[in-house]
């Protein structure tokens, strides 16, 4: 046998209709598998609303507890009207001077405000600077890099001359062309 598909408003009329009828609540809670504070809830709201107390209610805040009052808002979106060209701080600074015995909102609380009235343009983003090389910084890189075809050893100088088994020979072929005579000597 399929299920049966119900919504939560047709099973709170069962309820309901079933409690009419003379049926014990303690009963009924148990059957619908619901706490019999649940179901006075369900009843009472039934009696007071009548089906339209069967829905479920928004669990939207009735008043938000840090939200501007209404004169400020309008005061804002006034001045920003008046003055196209302020931002957000001035607005703030002018409003601090004009109503001193009030708590002033935040810079990004009268920016969120004027955004919301849509009296905020949005600015176009400038492109990211790329860097570009200048004429001389190819002369920086040595020529012919690409033909090596193992990384150079690094040849540290000592007081003595060179360090001990590395072939200099070898070294010096390979950088024969690379380099400026002047990094590496001859001897």
């Amino acid at each position: 046998m399929p299920w049966q598909e119900c919504s939560k408003v047709d099973e709170r009329l069962r309820f309901v209709a079933r409690l009419l009828e003379g049926e014990n609540m303690a009963a009924m809670c148990r059957e619908f598998d619901i706490s019999r504070k649940t179901g006075y809830k369900i009843f009472s709201r039934f009696k007071d609303f009548g089906l339209e107390g069967l829905t479920d209610r928004s669990r939207r805040p009735y008043r938000h507890a840090n939200r501007l009052p209404f004169q400020i808002e309008a005061t804002i979106v006034q001045l920003k009207q008046e003055h196209p060209s302020w931002g957000a701080p001035k607005i703030r600074e002018k409003l601090r001077r004009r109503c001193s015995d009030i708590q002033l909102p935040a810079i990004s609380t009268v920016h969120a405000v004027l955004d919301r009235h849509g009296l905020v343009t949005r600015g176009r983003r400038q492109p990211r600077y790329k860097a570009q090389g200048t004429p001389l910084s190819s002369l920086l890189l040595p020529p012919h890099r690409h033909r090596l075809r193992q990384p150079l050893p690094i040849v540290l100088r000592r007081p003595g001359g060179y360090p001990r088994g590395l072939c200099l020979q070898r070294v010096r072929t390979r950088l024969q062309g690379l380099w400026p005579a002047q990094v590496y000597p001859q001897r």
